[in-house]
């Protein structure tokens, strides 16, 4: 793995497919170290950097909050690949209740929009009444 430092911020950012402040952030966190500022001249990040925050980018797509990537983060220095899985695990069960919640709202939703589709266009809507009903 290259250490080198040779990115500028702007490098490194357009180098992981993020903006300068999601690097700043990452970096408020503690997600990201933040390069010592040379005398003369701007701090520079190195391929190592890029891999980091692309790593974030990843588990973040797959549903990690950033506490939970910072786990994964130490799990993969310990090569600790159960540790590793049982996070996986319970993020799936997560992820398969937050889908369930969505396809009852997609019911609801389709439930509704059938609704206005035969009412009466002189009487109120189903959808309004829905959100003021007190059920």
């Amino acid at each position: 793995m290259n250490h080198k430092h040779t990115l500028s911020i702007g490098g490194l950012a357009q180098a992981a497919g993020v903006n300068v402040e999601t690097i700043r952030y990452y970096q408020r966190v503690g997600m990201l170290v933040q390069p010592d500022k040379p005398v003369q001249g701007a701090r520079r990040y190195s391929e190592h950097d890029v891999k980091q925050i692309r790593f974030i980018k990843r588990a973040q797509a797959l549903g990690f909050t950033l506490s939970e990537v910072a786990e994964l983060f130490l799990l993969g220095n310990a090569s600790a690949c159960r540790e590793t899985q049982a996070l996986a695990e319970i993020k799936l069960e997560c992820i398969g209740a937050r889908i369930n919640d969505l396809i009852k709202i997609q019911n609801t939703l389709l439930q509704l929009v059938a609704r206005c589709s035969v009412t009466d266009q002189s009487t109120n809507c189903p959808i309004i009444e829905a959100l003021v009903s007190d059920e």
